[in-house]
């Protein structure tokens, strides 16, 4: 089974002004003159972690980390002002035309899956392949399935604490009452209820139970991001058309791509990444066992680090 590669430093750091108030992070490490991959981290909101930088042969890669709009070292931090699907699409165009990158491979997780699909069918001509991971289409059924039944019946003990920061007579909305209470005036409440919010799911990300995952869910500076945005984008349903991302999957025909997907992801269950595939057959679907969601999970980094030599041999072409 592979394993990460060996940690390593970035070569060079940017911060890059967009539409006011926003502020992005973003930084190059590996080789400057190697395959440009980006990593499109998840959420919205969830920030990129060093780590990430780990899926890549830094010898053969530019490995590029975004943290989006409002998360991890992007300012304002969880800023929903113009925090929009379609802005964030911008500002991968904006961050390829500020490093001189004429095309990418991009590499995204859960949310990133979405963003990728999103900026990909947007801008198919820049893209050299999409390795994508625990897909979530964002449509109304898969936010249901984890904030409003669903992976509640699978996990009845992480739902409990789930909801208790809502009364009951407010559950039959949950994403509208954790809205409300993410966007009060009290920051206390804010808080608590980010925290309640992040740690379900981080709790369900993985397939074994991971003390480190879900303390990196708790801790408030992810916590407050996640859950305010993630919460933010859902009432807007990602602002995407219904079924967007299917229907407009054939502009993808030329794109390499590999779909990687935990078998049992409670989080973004399966179907969505079989519904993927059959909208874009070119695409080499794997389905990983012994996995959930995360993307630390053993069999998934396996799974990972494979689909990317997969792709970027079949981008060769497209380097040219």
């Amino acid at each position: 089974m592979l394993t990460l590669y060996p940690d390593i430093e970035p070569y060079a750091r940017h911060r890059l002004a967009v539409e006011p108030p926003h502020e992005l992070y973003l930084e190059e490490s590996g080789n400057p003159d190697g395959i440009p991959v980006i990593v499109i981290h998840g959420g919205p909101g969830g920030g990129c972690e060093d780590w990430y930088r780990r899926f890549f042969d830094a010898e053969r890669f530019r490995i590029i980390l975004l943290d989006q709009r409002g998360a991890g070292r992007s300012t304002p931090l969880a800023e929903l002002e113009g925090n929009t699907t379609q802005a964030l699409v911008q500002d991968l165009e904006r961050v390829r035309e500020f490093l001189g990158i004429d095309r990418w491979m991009l590499f995204g997780g859960s949310w990133g899956s979405t963003l990728s699909l999103a900026y990909a069918q947007a801008h198919p001509e820049q893209v050299l392949g999409l390795v994508l991971r625990g897909i979530f289409l964002c449509r109304p059924d898969d936010i249901q399935w984890f904030y409003q039944h669903g992976a509640g019946r699978v996990f009845p003990d992480y739902w409990r604490d789930y909801v208790a920061p809502i009364p009951e007579d407010e559950r039959a909305d949950m994403v509208s009452a954790y809205y409300r209470r993410l966007t009060s005036d009290n920051e206390l409440e804010q808080i608590q209820a980010a925290k309640a919010w992040s740690v379900w799911e981080g709790r369900c990300a993985t397939l074994h139970p991971n003390p480190r995952v879900v303390e990196h869910f708790a801790h408030p500076h992810t916590a407050i991001a996640l859950a305010r945005i993630e919460c933010h984008y859902f009432m807007n349903n990602a602002f995407l058309a219904p079924g967007e991302l299917l229907a407009n999957a054939h502009r993808l025909a030329d794109i390499p791509g590999v779909i990687v997907h935990g078998r049992y992801d409670m989080v973004c269950p399966l179907d969505n990444a079989f519904a993927l595939s059959e909208a874009w057959p070119q695409a080499e679907l794997r389905v990983i066992r012994d996995a959930g969601h995360s993307a630390s999970e053993p069999p998934i980094v396996d799974a990972l680090i494979r689909a990317v030599e997969t792709v970027s041999r079949q981008a060769e072409p497209r380097l040219a």
